[in-house]
């Protein structure tokens, strides 16, 4: 039986079953996840945001503060934050958002009868249906300011929100104590090991939530420029959508950008949409080369590739909270990775090959 599995095709076999284990396992574990978002959605979040407060929790500790003043503090201006966003939003949205869905849906029909009349344009079947369903879902409750009208909605946010601060509150104040009692199991190799995750989750978290919002109130206020200077209607609407936006990454981008040109195209015509266009790449551009390697530098380092599909991933499993904590939480996992066997020492398959230059000369 053991020299069954001992040829190439056994050991290939074995890999495979392997394979389909680890799988199954994933599965499972993100399915039950999923099952109880109402929990670890909040816990997600307050991990992040942990990290992101940890330099000001070191600052108070420092200072002799209490531990609790300063996470109620913390706790406090988040809130206050978040409130204020969204008050800011709902209030210069709200009244606003039938005109610009509308010019939306109108620009994306004339956009699609501008296809027609290329040589080798889609089918007027497979174009409409596009046009039905990009239109539904743009004028329905889901995407606009309705779908925080509804009595189920707000309470299921207003629960999240309220466990989420409640966990928070106790990862700032008693952080430190829970880590120790988290980390008594291990000694040794295995404790150092642990005690890099840690750190390095910590940067990464609070690296990512730090350098995005940086880099959403710049395209914000970028796009907002060009909008204004290009006298497109509905600026600040467009600006707010590109800020909430701004946090998946390429692809929120990509989507505002999308809505400004067809209001754009519909308000001041093609010329004025293609200049929107032009604004929408430069501001994007330089957020994504010039800002974000400054601001996140070696802290999360993913290719695009990888970004497009955790985003994907993400959003099939959790929607847009799943497309928002997708990358954060994608390159955590990646850092672990990076110093599993030391600082700045990757685990040992993730390692970089190296080649022998004698070899290279003589193949």
């Amino acid at each position: 039986m053991t020299r069954l599995w001992s040829d190439g095709f056994g050991r290939a076999g074995t890999r495979g079953a392997q394979l389909l284990l680890v799988g199954a396992v994933v599965v499972a574990l993100v399915w039950l996840l999923s099952r109880l978002s109402i929990v670890t959605i909040p816990l997600v979040l307050a991990l992040i945001f942990a990290a992101a407060f940890a330099p000001w929790m070191e600052w108070t500790r420092r200072r002799r503060m209490p531990p609790s003043l300063g996470a109620v503090l913390a706790l406090v201006f988040l809130l206050a934050v978040i409130a204020g966003a969204l008050a800011f939003v709902v209030g210069s949205v709200s009244h606003e958002w039938g005109e610009l869905a509308f010019k939306a849906q109108d620009g994306l029909q004339r956009v699609m009868a501008w296809l027609q009349t290329m040589p080798f344009s889609p089918d007027r079947r497979q174009l409409d249906e596009v046009t039905e369903q990009v239109s539904a879902f743009v004028t329905s409750a889901e995407f606009g300011s309705g779908a925080l009208g509804g009595i189920g909605a707000v309470t299921e946010v207003g629960a999240s929100l309220g466990m989420m601060a409640i966990i928070l509150f106790f990862l700032l104040k008693d952080g430190p104590a829970m880590w120790e009692f988290l980390a008594r199991p291990f000694e040794g190799t295995a404790y150092d090991r642990a005690e890099r995750i840690r750190r390095k989750t910590v940067d990464v978290f609070g690296g990512y939530i730090s350098s995005t919002a940086t880099a959403a109130l710049f395209d914000a206020v970028g796009i907002l420029i060009g909008l204004l200077i290009l006298q497109v209607p509905l600026a600040i609407p467009l600006a707010i959508l590109t800020l909430l936006l701004a946090f998946i990454p390429i692809i929120g981008a990509v989507s505002a950008g999308a809505i400004a040109a067809l209001v754009a195209l519909v308000s001041n015509g093609p010329l004025n949409a293609a200049l929107v266009v032009l604004v929408v790449i430069v501001v994007n551009q330089v957020e994504a080369n010039v800002l974000k390697p400054i601001l996140m530098g070696r802290t999360v380092s993913l290719h695009a590739l990888v970004v497009l599909v955790v985003i994907a991933a993400g959003t099939a499993v959790g929607g847009i909270t799943g497309a928002l904590l997708a990358v954060p939480l994608t390159a955590a996992a990646w850092g672990v990775v990076q110093v599993w066997d030391g600082d700045d020492v990757p685990a040992r398959w993730a390692r970089p090959k190296t080649r022998d230059p004698a070899a290279s000369r003589s193949g």
